[in-house]
């Protein structure tokens, strides 16, 4: 079988879950002798010699490909990577509102229509959690028969991160981390920072530093507080991130949502207790072994972290995410919904 992937131009200049994903993917797809190549905008894209394209997130970043690929017939899947707090019937209330302007405006978009617009024209749409799955369904009225949650997943490299690398580096011990983009609003950093402005645990914060004034706000408190270190990225192929998940106390991602939070998977499968969101469908994946946090309220982040480092430390958390949510399990169900899109 031979496959493209293609996503939104930037997606290696912001890095983060998406990147990941995408990679991961064609790695583990390559091993089950699936031919999968990268969508090259510069260089002549023989489509018909493909069997199917995988898009990789439905935004206005992915829209014009997938407009083309409608209208020229060439068949592709979709894993939309959405979300929303908002209601089901808002949303669906809003796209069809939507539609009915550009009826009497063309050219008039809005978010949730481009997303159901490409999810209308795919073969296939593989959302990752299933709350995801439910606002494509219920929200944007695709059906659900079209619809196959593929999970996002995890390197079983990080089952192997040394204990003590990243705390000998840093001469750190008993540290809290969190590891993502610093400044987003999503990411949530400015009120976790706040959270333990009081205490004193130590925070590790890993991740590119927005250069804009969400940054800079975040990048101001952390420096008032002794005990928060910000480290401004490290590879994700550096032993260094493995180690600090395998040497944390616990892993906070505290996010507004999280679609599941794929540095939490990796540190859960290091072995380190994990504090998440409730907000994204998170609880897919760590089920009952993780403590959940109201992302909104200072109080229930703390809570949730001293609940954490309160556990007895277990590996069945690990275990679970080594059992369901390594990226050649993901790559197995991948193939499966190619197989059935290649079917319609």
């Amino acid at each position: 079988m031979k496959i493209i992937f293609s996503t939104y131009l930037p997606i290696s200049l912001i890095s983060g879950g998406p990147r990941v994903q995408v990679l991961q993917t064609a790695k583990e797809l390559n091993k089950l002798k699936v031919t999968v190549k990268f969508f090259d905008q510069w260089a002549k894209n023989d489509f018909m010699k493909v069997d199917l394209v995988h898009l990789f997130a439905a935004n206005i970043g992915t829209y014009h490909i997938a407009k083309i690929l409608h209208q020229q017939k060439i068949p592709f899947v979709i894993s939309p990577i959405v979300y929303s707090q908002r209601s089901n019937p808002l949303i669906r209330t809003a796209t069809n509102l939507t539609y009915l302007i550009k009826k009497i405006k063309p050219g008039f978009y809005t978010d949730f229509q481009i997303t159901k617009d490409i999810c209308d024209w795919s073969k296939i749409v593989l959302p990752n959690t299933s709350d995801e799955l439910d606002l494509i369904n219920n929200g944007l009225s695709i059906d659900k028969m079209k619809l196959i949650l593929i999970p996002n997943g995890v390197e079983d490299k990080f089952l192997k991160g040394s204990k003590t690398f990243f705390k000998k580096k840093f001469n750190l011990n008993n540290f809290l981390l969190n590891v993502g983009h610093i400044g987003p609003e999503r990411k949530n950093i400015y009120r976790l920072i706040n959270a333990l402005k009081r205490t004193t645990h130590k925070l590790v914060i890993i991740g590119k530093i927005s250069k804009d004034s969400s940054g800079d706000k975040c990048l101001k408190i952390a420096n008032e507080n002794p005990n928060i270190l910000l480290i401004d990225g490290i590879d994700h192929d550096s032993p260094l991130l493995s180690s600090a998940y395998s040497s944390c106390s616990a892993f906070l991602l505290p996010s507004l949502f999280e679609t599941p939070g794929i540095a939490a998977l990796e540190a859960g499968l290091a072995g380190a207790p994990i504090v998440i969101t409730e907000k994204g469908g998170t609880k897919d994946y760590f089920q009952n072994f993780a403590q959940y946090v109201n992302p909104y309220s200072k109080q229930s982040i703390l809570n949730g972290i001293e609940n954490s480092l309160r556990e007895k430390k277990t590996d069945s958390l690990q275990k679970h995410i080594r059992n369901n949510f390594l990226w050649s399990s993901v790559a197995e169900k991948t193939l499966k919904a190619y197989k059935q899109a290649l079917k319609y």
